[in-house]
C-alpha cells in the first residue's frame, strides 16, 4: 500500500472543524502540534502581529484516499476566521521503519 502524509495547518480554534473532517474520511489517527505563526503587521511599533495560536494537524492516509481529503479541505467552511483557512500539503511516504516493540516482540 502506497501511503502519503498530509499536513494540515490550521488555527487552534479550528481543531473541532478539522477533527470532524478527518472523522468523515474515516482517519483514525493523527498528531497534532502547537504552533506560533507569524507574519508582516500594519505598521505600528513593532511592524508584526502578534503571533497566531496554530497547529500542525498531519496523518498518513492510502493514496488513494489524498485526493478526496484535498478536495474536503477546500470545500471547508464554518472557518472561525475566513482570512485564515485551513492549508493542506499531501507529501510522499518514501519508506517507513517501526521499532520493535516493548520486551522485543515483533
Amino acid at each position: 500500500m502506497n501511503l502519503k502524509m498530509m499536513m494540515l495547518l490550521h488555527l487552534e480554534d479550528d481543531d473541532a472543524r478539522v477533527k470532524e473532517l478527518l472523522t468523515a474520511h474515516d482517519v483514525m489517527a493523527w498528531s497534532r502540534i502547537p504552533l506560533d505563526g507569524y507574519g508582516p503587521g500594519f505598521s505600528g511599533w513593532y511592524g508584526t502581529v502578534a503571533p497566531y495560536r496554530s497547529r500542525m494537524t498531519f496523518t498518513l492516509v492510502p493514496e488513494e484516499r489524498s485526493a478526496a481529503l484535498l478536495d474536503a479541505v477546500r470545500e471547508l467552511d464554518g472557518l472561525a476566521d475566513p482570512k485564515h483557512p485551513v492549508h493542506a500539503y499531501v507529501m510522499p511516504v518514501e519508506a517507513e521503519a517501526s521499532s520493535k516493540r516493548a520486551g522485543g516482540a515483533e
